[in-house]
């Protein structure tokens, strides 16, 4: 997967916009906006530093099944050995399998723990 951040402001009442390309050779995974492509607009509801950030997620797409708010909340608390991250998704849109995002989580999780602990 590629990302892309065409508009990021992170305060609270902040917006983003995003492209997230699905690279996979085999197609398993469709795009929501186009073949391969998600468009996330998401606002920043709350962002309290070291401890959470609450989005509201909208996925660009013109099929009802994607439509919708996400309410995505990360928590972060300190642990001896880092930060334990978790991500509490709210109101999910019903297109979206339980299994497809969730490996999707993980692996942002897993890219989050790559970018920091390098």
């Amino acid at each position: 997967m590629k990302g892309r951040i065409f508009e990021f402001n992170p305060v609270a009442g902040g917006t983003y916009r995003m492209a997230l390309t699905y690279l996979e050779n085999d197609r398993t995974t469709q795009g929501k906006t186009s073949e391969d492509t998600d468009v996330v607009q998401g606002t920043f509801l709350e962002l309290v530093p070291d401890e959470r950030i609450v989005q509201a997620v909208v996925f660009g797409s013109d099929d009802p099944d994607f439509a919708g708010e996400m309410k995505m909340t990360w928590t972060l608390v300190a642990d001896p050995k880092g930060t334990v991250s978790t991500i509490v998704c709210e109101n999910v849109p019903p297109g979206i399998r339980k299994e497809d995002h969730d490996v999707g989580l993980r692996s942002t999780l897993e890219n989050l723990a790559l970018y920091t602990e390098n």
